[in-house]
């Protein structure tokens, strides 16, 4: 195996030790126990634009944004790391501001390199709407190719006061049974790297207007 495997979570709260960063320490926690190597970014406290719709990163060899902020120092990140972690609060039964528009121009400048990469998410939540989250995020990852771990029930953890996320004892164990086999995936891929990816076609577009 090798000892270079690494995951890198995003904290997309506007809170750096709120419900959403506990959550996902109990994660990284559970990963660093099985050897895998981790990095927390925190971005929900950044100012960060959504996308233009430019195109810009479609055609430049590196698929940066040409907003210069925090967005490319995390794709970059992510590309190079084995796997990644989504953590978002619940906003009005959706993804966080900041965290939506950082996804969505991570996503559409970086998702050719996360495919195959093994990725997980959690939503937090006061009371109802974190499953529209978990749905949203889970968009991306899905969309992105990524292939992501079982778990033994939906990423939702409930909690407002910061630090109450922790009494939720099951969704906490739903967090650490994902982060585990989150673990076991990675080791599992990285032990059949031998083994080619599947031929990826050509992409076809179909636009139903012309």
């Amino acid at each position: 195996m090798s000892n270079a495997l690494k995951v890198v979570a995003i904290n997309g709260s506007p809170r750096s030790n709120g419900n959403t960063a506990r959550a996902l320490r109990v994660m990284t926690d559970e990963l660093e126990v099985a050897g895998i190597a981790t990095e927390t970014v925190h971005i929900g406290n950044k100012s960060i634009a959504g996308c233009l719709a430019c195109g810009a990163c479609a055609n430049t060899s590196d698929n940066l944004c040409v907003q210069k902020d925090i967005v490319n120092e995390v794709a970059l990140k992510v590309r190079a790391a084995d796997g990644f972690i989504l953590g978002s609060p619940t906003y009005y039964a959706g993804i966080a501001g900041t965290m939506k528009a950082f996804l969505d121009r991570m996503f559409y400048s970086s998702s050719r390199y996360f495919r195959y990469k093994v990725a997980t998410m959690v939503s937090v939540v006061r009371r109802t709407g974190g499953l529209d989250v978990q749905h949203q995020l889970d968009n991306y990852l899905g969309l992105a190719g990524t292939i992501t771990p079982p778990s033994q029930y939906w990423r939702v953890v409930y909690g407002r006061e910061q630090g109450e996320a922790l009494q939720d004892a099951e969704g906490i164990q739903t967090m650490r049974a994902n982060a585990r086999d989150m673990a076991w995936l990675l080791k599992t891929l990285d032990a059949s790297k031998a083994i080619p990816k599947p031929e990826t076609e050509k992409r076809v577009w179909t636009h139903f207007i012309r």
